[in-house]
Order: C-alpha cells, then structure tokens, then sequence
C-alpha cells in the first residue's frame, strides 16, 4: 500500500518536473524573441533615422509627394501649378465682383425708387450677368477641364510622363497642337516614328496671353488679320508658331500678279496687298522720299529706278562689288546655282542674280512695310524667317551665301557667331560667303574681323573702306574650304 503511494507520489513529482521545464525552455524562448525583436526594432529605427525618416528630410517628401521644382517625375509641377492658380483667382476675382455688386445694390436700394426697375434695368442686369459672371465662371471652367494630368508609364520604376508645355496654356487649341498625333495604324511612320511631335517656341510661356490671343479663333472660320501679332510672338522668341486651323484672309481687290517677264522690274499692284498694320496704304507712298513712309531699313528699296542700278554698275566705294565680278571667280562649269539672300531688301539681288540662271532665296520680314508680299509679286521666293531661327536648309547645299544691311554694329557678338556657324553648315564647300558692305564703328572693328575670319575660309576680296568719321565698311568675298573628313 505505502509503496503504491510512494509510486503515485513520484510519477506526480515527474510529471511537475518536467511540466516546470516545459514551462522553462518556454519562458526562454519568449524571451529570446523578445531580444531579437527589440535588436530589430532598434535597428529599423536607426536605418529610419539614418534616411530622414523620423525627423523631416526634404528628399522624403519629394520622393514621395513630388515636391521637387524639376522634371525628376518628369512633368512640369511648376506649369501645373500655375494652370491651377490661374483658375483660383479667376474664381477669386469672380467672388469678389459678385460681392461688391451686391454691396452696391444693398447701398443704392434707399435710392432708387422701384417705379425705376424697368425692362432697360433688366436688360442691363442680363449683360451685366453674361459679361462679369457666365463668361468668367466658364472661362475658369474650361481652364480647369484643360489641365492635363502627366499619364504613368511603366518602365522599370513607376514613372510620370507629361507632353512639354501642355500646362502652361489654357486655349484648346494651343492643347491639341502641341498633343503628339499617334500613327493611326499604330506603327511607325516613314520617318521611323510612331507619333508627330508639333513644335513651338520656348519663348511662348513668356507671351502666354499673346499666344493664346492668336490661337483664339473658330476652326474653319477666317483668321483675325493679325500678322503683325505672329510677327511680334516670332521676333520675340516663340518660333516656331503653332499651325492654325482658319483661313487667311486675302485682299478684297486681289489681281492676278503680272507675268514674270514684267514682273522683275515693275512696281507690283498695290491691291494684292492688304495695308491695313502698314502705314502705307500704296507702293508709291513706300518712296524713299516719304518722310512718312514708315519703315527705316533698306531706303529706297521699293524705288524700283534706283533698284535696277544695284550690283550693275561700277561703283566709286570699293566696298561695292558687282555680280559679274562675283560670278567670274566662281565661272567654271556654272558653280553658283543656287543660293541664299539674308539680307532686308525687296529681292533686287535675286532678280539680278535670275538674270544670270542663278536662283536665290531671299529672307524677309516685314519691318514697316510689305516686304514679302514685294518679293513674291516680283516672281521670287521669299523665306520669311527672324534672325532667331536656324536655317530650315540641310548641310553643305547653298551655292552662295549673300548678305546687306542684315548684319551691322548692333548684333550681339555672340548672336553674331552662332549665325555665321549656322551659315557655314548650309554652305557646301567650295561655296562662296558675300559680305556686302556690313558696317560698325572702327573700335569694335576687330572684334567682328576675328568672328568672319575664325572659319579660315579662302580670301577672294577683302575691302575695308571709311563709312563716316568713326563708323567703317567691310565688304568681303570668302570661299568655304572643302573639309574632307
């Protein structure tokens, strides 16, 4: 009997034992989980700290919300931000008419007696509605429908992808111009791509409401007669200007152009031209000797007389040179074929070059007076482009490069260099550069040498002669070398 209970006592003592142990490796194993957390609570909380986590790092919020001024996402958070501010004033601006309107009214209710609310008031009220209220609240309207939040794209990392400058205008059809047109059979075109990418100048965003005034019109409707306005946008920088889908308007008198025969050496008709932005409102008040004719550059470029003298005859200035003289350096086999006028002028240098099968370009912008609408009446081909724009010609085609009363002492030294490199790409070799008759004040003489000589192109001619007491001309023939690499 003693020894069953002996028995049961130790099997129950057993039993704690090994219950206590269980109980042990338990209680150690919690507490070595226990440690291992807090060692990697600690070193998460340290690797947090090291990275900005805990305490406000600017990289973290730009990693995370886009903070950053850039293109680091790739889009423009500036122009997106402006697009939304631009809508909160006008709505700003909006609320506060509405609300100043309504103090008036509650001040002049003592003074206007009720027998005055007619139908005039009402109709006033109405304008006053349409113009100040309906016309704002839908111009902020579609401001705000136009913004164009940049798409995801996957590559690799998530990304964001915005077209340039959608933001930065609120017309629609500023917005569908500059929108790349995807190729309908979604493959690529024959120009390997698989979407048309329409271009603008940078300078646009500058002269934002200018743009958006010309860009202002009904599609298919006529055009506002506002060349002046594309002219203004072009020299100033937004170049090129976004296409337009309205028509141009033409003169209400249009003739059809004299023959080309005539044409050359005729004043053309007056009524192909309109003159509405000219001073001017006929070629012959475009004469030299019209202290009103409204332009300053190439006097006596509309005085067809004195035109027909240019590059003919001999010339007491040796800074003068003649086309036969020009032509006979590069006679063989009809070296000069074509070429390009980058002057300010009416096409007299073409036509006197046409005379002898040369065919030449001639730049032009209206500077006071139609000097486009002249040349293309006189059969020749003008190129209306600013000083700002490279040259839309390939490399190494032009026969020969001519210029006058283009380049003088006002252009920057630097603008001045990236044109002549520009030039000299479109040059071929063996093509010939006209200086004809560029002036500056003798001080600054050398400085504008250096940039015409810097090419090592081949001397032909080289004339400096006096202009006035501190002012020179340079007039020099240069031909390009061949550069064979």
């Amino acid at each position: 009997m003693r020894s069953q209970q002996f028995y049961c006592k130790s099997s129950m003592l057993r039993i704690c034992f090994s219950k206590i142990r269980l109980y042990k490796m338990m209680g150690s194993l919690q507490f070595l989980l226990g440690g291992f957390l807090v060692i990697a609570s600690v070193g998460c909380l340290l690797r947090f700290y090291s990275h900005g986590y805990i305490f406000h790092s600017e990289g973290i919020c730009r990693h995370f919300h886009g903070l950053s001024e850039t293109s680091d996402l790739g889009f423009d958070v500036n122009a997106l931000t402006d697009r939304i501010h631009e809508v909160l004033d006008k709505m700003e601006s909006l609320q506060n008419k509405l609300e100043s309107a309504v103090e008036k009214m509650k001040k002049d209710e003592n003074d206007v007696s009720k027998s005055k609310i007619s139908s005039v008031s009402k109709l006033e009220f109405t304008k006053y509605l349409k113009e100040e209220v309906i016309e704002p609240l839908y111009g902020a309207h579609m401001a705000l429908r136009r913004i164009r939040l940049p798409s995801v794209e996957r590559i690799g990392n998530t990304s964001f992808k915005e077209e340039p400058l959608i933001n930065s205008f609120a017309t629609e059809e500023i917005h569908k111009y500059i929108t790349p047109k995807k190729n309908r059979n979604e493959k690529k075109n024959i120009f390997g791509m698989e979407s048309v990418y329409n271009t603008i100048g940078h300078a646009c965003v500058l002269m934002q409401k200018e743009l958006e005034d010309y860009m202002d019109y009904d599609v298919s409707s006529y055009c506002n007669d506002d060349w002046n306005l594309a002219q203004k946008l072009m020299l100033r920088g937004c170049d090129p200007l976004p296409r337009r889908r309205c028509l141009t308007r033409a003169s209400k008198l249009y003739h059809k152009p004299y023959p080309i025969n005539e044409s050359l050496w005729k004043m053309p008709d007056g009524k192909n031209v309109r003159w509405d932005k000219y001073k001017c409102r006929n070629f012959e008040c475009l004469s030299s000797k019209n202290p009103n004719r409204g332009y300053s550059k190439c006097v006596g470029c509309f005085d067809m007389d004195r035109e027909k003298l240019r590059w003919v005859n001999k010339s007491s200035l040796p800074a003068d040179f003649s086309i036969a003289d020009v032509l006979a350096i590069k006679r063989q086999g009809g070296d000069i074929r074509i070429g390009l006028d980058h002057s300010v002028g009416t096409g007299t240098f073409a036509a006197r070059m046409r005379e002898h099968n040369v065919t030449i370009i001639s730049t032009a912008v209206n500077l006071g007076a139609p000097f486009n609408e002249m040349i293309a009446l006189r059969g020749l081909i003008p190129l209306y482009i600013t000083p700002n724009q490279r040259l839309p010609l390939f490399d190494n085609t032009m026969d020969l490069i001519h210029t006058t009363s283009f380049l003088d002492g006002w252009i920057d030294l630097l603008l001045l260099d990236f044109i002549l490199f520009d030039w000299d790409r479109v040059l071929r070799p063996g093509g010939l550069l006209w200086i004809d008759k560029f002036f500056c004040d003798r001080s600054v003489l050398d400085d504008y040498m250096y940039l015409f000589l810097q090419f090592r192109y081949k001397k032909h001619r080289w004339v400096v002669s006096p202009k006035s007491e501190h002012e020179v001309f340079l007039s020099a023939l240069l031909e390009k070398p061949p550069r064979s690499l």
